[in-house]
């Protein structure tokens, strides 16, 4: 939202309107489908024209954010069934009427709280007690039983099966975000210290600094992988490599504080020796930048983690001669470290990252976390496709070294 001037309405930013109704369009037509589904299956079941409830309870099942949606399937029923039981028993003893009906909304509230305390639980315990003791047919808790259990199952077979979740393309989608950030803001850096003008490294900083969203988004999507392996029966059983890529996507935050370390250590040294340090930037904004293409790709991590540690080793050897406690040391610093934290994101130990910069070894990435083989037939179709554009192994020494840069 933004204001339009003192005392007036604020208006809405469209293009951040635009951008949440395009990202919940997916759920929103999940959400759909499967209220159609439910009806039809009500209609085929259960002995009514109009089953309204099993389509909400299939919509407001999978009306949660990624990993709860089975488990808000569950606690719908739950809260349906206390709603039910307290109100054919308020029905039963007192008839029906505003007091029983008062009376039955309090307790089957009370008792959702004592249950699971979940707002999802108590409101549906309360619906349910409601519509039973307004109607005060008891064949209406039946009917509502019913249409909950397939409402609620049909929930549970899109958010389990039909339409599980990937965690891992969730947690790559928010790095490429960070990545992508990343390396624009190294190379802005690189053009202002190329052409030794601070424009590009204020819009740099400005973009860095702002990285802050993209990483609560990351840090978002961690979250909801670890629910997805929690909750899914699906992912359940295959929580390792969820587990590994959320430890590599830790790796981030250090190297956004790296990258913004470097440039502002950079734009702080003399104008003969920005010209020295730009093409270092540049080139590790190109290893940043093939790291956001293909997060998951093995090739490429290798090739981005071989082309950090050789201007980690430039930086080293070139900077003998620098003056200590000078911006020029903090400057091949703060390089070593994006270089450090490059391969330690692209699947290097620590460890081997920190000796292999003082060192002539050769790092090796470990492979990535790949999806498991799904059973489902479009699940297989999505695995096979990214497999096909997993490069043939052996070819991860396939890049060009770097240019080494001048003076």
């Amino acid at each position: 939202m933004q204001s339009s001037g003192a005392g007036r309405w604020p208006v809405l930013d469209r293009g951040s309107a635009l951008a949440r109704t395009a990202e919940a369009g997916w759920p929103i037509v999940q959400q759909t489908a499967a209220a159609a589904v439910a009806w039809v299956i009500a209609v085929a079941v259960v002995d009514q024209d109009t089953p309204f409830f099993a389509p909400i309870a299939a919509v407001v099942g999978l009306n949660a954010t990624l990993g709860r949606r089975g488990s808000n399937a569950v606690r719908l029923l739950v809260g349906v069934v206390v709603g039910i039981v307290v109100g054919e028993l308020a029905v039963a003893v007192a008839g029906g009427g505003l007091w029983t009906l008062t009376a039955a909304t309090l307790v089957a509230m009370v008792v959702a709280q004592l249950v699971d305390g979940a707002r999802i639980v108590m409101a549906q315990a309360a619906v349910a007690a409601i519509l039973i003791t307004a109607f005060g047919n008891p064949a209406e808790g039946v009917y509502r039983l019913l249409e909950a259990l397939i409402g609620g199952g049909v929930a549970l077979v899109f958010s389990q099966l039909v339409f599980a979740p990937e965690p891992l393309r969730l947690l790559r989608r928010a790095e490429t975000a960070v990545l992508t950030v990343l390396a624009d803001g190294l190379r802005l850096t690189a053009d202002a210290l190329e052409h030794d003008d601070p424009a590009p490294a204020d819009q740099a900083l400005t973009e860095l600094r702002g990285l802050r969203d993209r990483l609560a988004d990351l840090s978002t999507m961690r979250k909801a992988s670890d629910r997805i392996v929690r909750h899914s029966a699906t992912w359940r059983s295959r929580r390792a490599p969820v587990v590994r890529e959320r430890e590599s996507a830790d790796q981030l935050d250090l190297l956004a504080g790296s990258c913004l370390m470097l440039t502002r250590t950079a734009m702080a040294t003399r104008p003969e020796q920005r010209t020295s340090l730009g093409p270092v930037v540049r080139q590790l904004s190109e290893a940043v930048a093939a790291l956001a293409e293909q997060p998951g790709d093995r090739p490429a991590r290798q090739r981005a983690a071989e082309h950090a540690l050789e201007l980690a080793r430039w930086v080293i050897q070139h900077g003998a001669a620098v003056e200590v406690q000078s911006p020029m040391a903090a400057a091949c610093a703060a390089v070593r470290r994006v270089a450090i934290d490059v391969m330690v994101f692209a699947g290097v130990e620590p460890a081997q990252a920190l000796g292999a910069v003082d060192a002539a070894v050769r790092v090796q990435v470990a492979d990535p976390p790949q999806a498991p083989r799904m059973r489902w037939p479009w699940h297989r179709s999505r695995a096979g496709r990214a497999g096909s554009q997993r490069a043939v192994p052996g070819s991860s020494s396939g890049g060009s070294r770097p240019v080494e840069p001048a003076g």
